[in-house]
């Protein structure tokens, strides 16, 4: 996907690291709205000209809601004050009761939002909209409990296909990646276990729970999967990123996956805030023709950082340090 005018900042002289962050960080902060306590784990898109996306905005009675966002460079963002409301035939679906951590993916011309949506528990939503207005709400993809609903951009066997992590009520101690298809967006099946946290010997970073991240991206080497994990250390839960590359036509198949992070908290504003010590990626903007891939993760549980990287070096990076 070759995106408009794609945010990008060269590597710091000096800096070795395959990702490095924004310059601007945090580049949304966490009261860019009037009433937002926060504003993190969020989904960008090219989008006409500009930019668009679905922004995760807690309110300051602290209830988890969706709003709308646009961009001329996808770094200075003006969001809808007004939460986003799904237009649903079936009023059991689409009551309203919490929303949180969206993706968006375009495929075939339509862009699709699935996020944790709050039905007897936490599960995975889908819409589809085609002009960021107006967004059609399907039926919840799976049963409670589930989370981090990430679609492929094309269709795989000629099905819709998600790799998600099902969970429990709670912050989930656990979790392993699964991988399943769909004909229609109602019916989900075919599932297939993709990858389960590793053991604590091999990769520390990973080791108590993991799940996809931003909308994966197809390569001559497989899909590119940036996926978060996390270790439960002495002074919490740390939620660092790194990257897997799946293979392109069974996708649930492994092929490489990094033993190493690409980013964990480490400035003040990653370990600081209503979560500490979080870096939780959710979409990216690349450019097939350059290699450059621009991605946004959320800090601390508080606000939106921006890091870049070059996907051949980010493959090479997976492949170098992989775990398989």
């Amino acid at each position: 996907m070759n995106t408009n005018q794609m945010p990008w900042e060269d590597r710091p002289a000096g800096c070795k690291d395959v990702v490095w962050r924004c310059s601007k960080n945090p580049i949304i902060p966490r009261d860019l709205l009037p009433t937002s306590n926060s504003i993190f784990n969020s989904a960008v898109v090219s989008f006409k000209e500009g930019f668009a996306g679905v922004f995760r905005c807690d309110d300051r009675n602290r209830r988890m809601a969706l709003h709308v966002g646009f961009s001329d460079d996808a770094i200075n963002w003006k969001i809808n004050e007004e939460p986003l409301r799904f237009q649903c035939d079936n009023l059991e679906i689409g009551e309203w009761v919490y929303g949180y951590d969206p993706r968006v993916c375009l495929i075939e011309g339509r862009y699709y939002v699935t996020w944790c949506n709050g039905y007897h528990g936490p599960t995975i939503g889908v819409a589809w909209t085609d002009d960021f207005v107006t967004f059609h709400q399907e039926e919840n993809a799976f049963l409670p409990y589930n989370r981090n609903g990430v679609m492929f951009p094309v269709k795989i066997n000629g099905n819709f296909a998600m790799v998600s992590r099902p969970s429990d009520t709670g912050h989930t101690p656990f979790g392993d990646i699964f991988y399943s298809e769909s004909p229609d967006l109602v019916y989900w099946g075919k599932h297939r276990h993709v990858m389960a946290p590793a053991p604590f010997e091999q990769s520390a970073w990973q080791c108590m729970k993991i799940g996809a991240g931003p909308t994966p991206i197809e390569t001559e080497e497989g899909w590119l999967m940036i996926y978060h994990g996390v270790l439960h250390s002495c002074n919490g839960y740390v939620y660092s990123f790194g990257s897997a590359i799946l293979d392109r036509d069974e996708p649930w198949k492994v092929k490489y996956r990094s033993g190493q992070y690409l980013l964990s908290p480490q400035k003040a504003y990653e370990c600081m805030g209503d979560v500490p010590n979080v870096c939780f990626p959710c979409a990216a903007l690349h450019d097939s023709e350059t290699g450059q891939i621009a991605i946004y993760y959320g800090c601390a549980d508080t606000v939106t950082g921006l890091a870049f990287g070059y996907i051949p070096e980010i493959i090479e990076f997976t492949k170098r340090t992989s775990i398989i």
